[in-house]
């Protein structure tokens, strides 16, 4: 979606107003963390609650007027060709909080760029973690997606060596949590060990649809899992996750802002039909390797999504990246590929424009450098080569289909930092 500029500038000066104060807060503890607990005597006894945070400042401009960048599709809008710190800036806090020696609950709040253009905080996870032993665990409550191997961190813009994860890979993911629950259980095998865990749980979420609309994932069951084996610097991981969607997209809302009145919905059409997304399954399947040892890291990563309704196009999508330390300072280079399935042939005019706009087909070349100059602090530059066909807009806003060829390339800084 378009905005004025005199819009995104004041909405980036918002993100940058977060960090600063979350910067001046992680001063005033004086610390990575805060953790107090006394005995009924008032004596210091282990840590009873602990306080962390992390966040990101970031700067992102692209060199083109047709296409927006954002880093998946949860954002509305992105950057174009004005620096724009909406992108990639956010803030996040967390509290730990030990209720028994196996017990624990956690409590996160994020605030970042949202699907409704505002960056209201929002409660990311909330859940009671109980170790049955040391190798089995279980939590409920609110519950971060680990749809993908690393997934669950790409919001601390500091535990990932690039400025963001891969959006060829990770950008079609808009689901952030789910209200559930996962039970986890880890096993030694050979000289390694082997982790399982299995999810379930109801999306309380939206996502951007089109300009100005907003497809309300509410309801929607999510459940999966992943087996995990980590030997030595080697680090394997095979996942599944499923989503039954629980509400249908503002497709007729979307037809009338284009101007096309149908005069009936658009579901009940004829030529509509296997267009419907409620109580339709999508699946997401994948596979990641990560190789960590001295100066060397290696990600390669392969995913592929299947959906039962002909709305969405299946895809697949997979990357390769390495960095390699230098002190302080650690090179990184990567290629990303995003291809979605060809569009079927006879499809109506109507349902061909809905369908048009799941369609990916790009590469991304990445080059850049992060530079770890303090504790907890790290400082990324990093440009972005998009080479794509023009019917590629399934990861990119506001495309304008008389000028978009689907070549973009992306310059990003970033300030990483977690207290």
């Amino acid at each position: 979606m378009f905005i004025a500029h005199k819009k995104r500038v004041r909405q980036s000066l918002l993100p940058v107003k977060l960090v600063l104060a979350s910067a001046c807060i992680g001063l005033c503890l004086g610390g990575p963390s805060l953790a107090w607990s006394a005995d009924a005597d008032g004596a210091p006894d282990q840590p009873a609650i602990s306080l962390h945070g992390f966040g990101t400042l970031g700067l992102t401009r692209g060199d083109d007027d047709h296409a927006q960048f954002v880093r998946d599709l949860s954002q509305p809008d992105g950057a174009g060709k004005f620096w724009n710190s909406t992108v990639d800036s956010l803030l996040g806090l967390q509290a730990n909080i030990r209720l028994g020696a196996s017990t624990e609950g956690v409590v996160q709040v994020v605030s970042r760029y949202h699907a409704d253009s505002s960056y209201r905080p929002e409660l990311t996870w909330a859940f009671l973690r109980h170790d049955f032993s040391p190798d089995v665990s279980l939590r409920v409550g609110r519950l971060g997606t680990e749809f993908y191997m690393l997934g669950d961190s790409r919001l601390v813009g500091y535990s990932n060596l690039t400025v963001r994860p891969p959006p060829d890979f990770y950008g079609s993911l808009v689901f952030s949590y789910i209200d559930g629950a996962d039970i986890s259980a880890t096993v030694p095998m050979a000289s390694g060990l082997l982790k399982a865990k299995l999810f379930a749980g109801k999306s309380p979420e939206k996502t951007p649809y089109a300009p100005g609309l907003l497809w309300d994932l509410t309801g929607s069951t999510l459940m999966g899992g992943y087996l995990d084996y980590q030997s030595g610097p080697w680090q394997f991981r095979a996942s599944l996750a499923q989503v039954q969607f629980g509400q249908e997209p503002p497709t007729d809302a979307l037809l009338q802002s284009l101007g096309i009145n149908l005069g009936r919905p658009y579901l009940s059409l004829p030529t509509a039909s296997g267009m419907a997304m409620a109580n339709q399954r999508a699946s997401f399947s994948s596979l990641g390797l990560v190789y960590d040892r001295g100066p060397l890291n290696v990600q390669l990563m392969i995913n592929q999504i299947r959906h039962d309704s002909l709305a969405y196009l299946d895809s697949k999508a997979g990357y390769v990246l390495a960095g390699f330390r230098l002190g302080a300072i650690t090179p990184y280079v990567g290629v990303s590929r995003s291809l979605s399935d060809p569009l079927p042939s006879g499809l109506d005019p109507v349902t061909n424009l809905l369908v048009v706009h799941s369609i990916t087909d790009q590469q991304t070349y990445t080059l850049g450098a992060r530079w770890d100059f303090h504790k907890n602090l790290s400082l990324k530059a990093q440009v972005d080569a998009i080479r794509g066909k023009p019917s590629s807009v399934f990861l990119v806003k506001g495309t304008d289909s008389g000028g978009w060829d689907g070549n973009m390339t992306v310059f990003s800084l970033a300030l990483d930092f977690v207290f």
